[in-house]
């Protein structure tokens, strides 16, 4: 396994990103969730412009990213689109990126729960960061999900 490179977090809202950065982050969004697992949906969702958007990055080199939703009075604060760079795998970044993640939604509520929409695969994955399952398994565009929760530290 090759070590975790030296990484930059960078968190803003969407009309803060210029244009390339926009693009490089939907990008990779589409490469791994469109292309690589083969799941045509519709990526760009509307969603973006209401969420915090996570980068990892060495120099301009996108590593791993994630999408932050605020909490709303229906809903918790969750995390999604986490997604890490082909060019970049076998070096812990998912790790890193949930955990960058995890920290950021910590630090802007403290005392509330943590959601996710896990791919079924991943869930010891998920749990390795303390999250628990909630929900039975079911399809998300036709991938098998459960929703997954995790305590306030």
């Amino acid at each position: 396994m090759t070590a975790t490179p030296t990484y930059k977090v960078d968190v803003r809202r969407l009309q803060d990103f210029s244009a390339i950065e926009l693009h490089d982050m939907l990008k990779l969004r589409v490469d791994v969730f469109v292309v690589e697992q083969k799941c045509p949906y519709p990526e760009i969702d509307g969603n973006d412009p209401h969420c915090l958007h996570l980068r990892l990055l060495y120099g301009s080199d996108l590593l791993a990213c994630a999408r932050l939703w605020r909490p709303t009075p229906a809903d918790r604060p969750r995390i999604g689109r986490v997604a890490v760079s082909p060019h970049h795998r076998g070096k812990r970044l998912g790790e890193a990126v949930m955990r960058e993640a995890i920290l950021e939604c910590q630090n802007a509520y403290p005392d509330m729960v943590i959601e996710i929409s896990a791919q079924s695969h991943l869930q010891k994955f998920y749990g390795s960061l303390g999250f628990t399952p909630i929900s039975d398994e079911y399809l998300e565009d036709d991938i098998p999900h459960v929703d997954m929760l995790r305590s306030p530290q």
